[in-house]
């Protein structure tokens, strides 16, 4: 691991790399779909837990259980969208770490009621929402990550029954430059960071 990236790849997963509002008529295969998935699953996460549970959202149908959720601004992008990406977290998590932890008994830290577990869900499936974000880049996809839905509404539409709770949502696709807004400002290293 001792390679510096080139430029190239430095931009493509950061500097150049842009939140996508509009995207080309250009569809997302189920193979990269799987590749993605594939390359994300690798980002590191507490205890391997690896708590995110993702929903690519493809079909006709599965795009109107989603709609009703949408806020205003979200809706016409995300139904126009090749893939919108329900990224969430199973507050379950723990059942998997005998196979995903295996070298201690993981699974007892997390034993008890779910909502102890739910904050370590949560931070570790955001982490892998985002690496879903940066394998998409890597990949050639464009991605659009955003709130601005009824979390509640997606729950019910898709994890039903479920200990999965949704996150945020990300549109995938061919990144179409006439719907980007003007590049915004970031923090400088010494606004938002420090060495101590």
């Amino acid at each position: 691991m001792s390679n510096v990236l080139n430029d190239a790849a430095l931009d493509q997963l950061f500097r150049t790399a842009r939140t996508q509002n509009a995207f080309l008529d250009k569809p997302v295969e189920e193979s990269q779909l799987k590749a993605l998935y594939e390359l994300l699953k690798w980002g590191p996460t507490a205890a391997n837990g690896s708590p995110a549970r993702f929903v690519f959202v493809t079909s006709p149908d599965a795009k109107a259980k989603l709609a009703p959720a949408l806020s205003e601004g979200n809706h016409d992008k995300t139904l126009a969208a090749p893939v919108t990406v329900i990224v969430a977290f199973d507050e379950d998590f723990h059942e998997k770490l005998p196979y995903l932890f295996p070298h201690a008994d993981a699974k007892s830290w997390f034993d008890g009621p779910r909502e102890g577990r739910t904050e370590s869900a949560f931070r570790n499936g955001s982490l892998q929402g985002a690496y879903l974000i940066l394998a998409a880049r890597a990949l050639g996809l464009d991605a659009g990550p955003m709130s601005g839905f009824d979390n509640a509404k997606v729950d019910e539409a898709f994890f039903k029954g479920t200990a999965i709770k949704s996150n945020f949502l990300v549109n995938l696709g061919y990144g179409d430059p006439s719907g980007l807004f003007p590049r915004l400002p970031r923090l400088s290293f010494d606004e938002a960071a420090r060495i101590e």
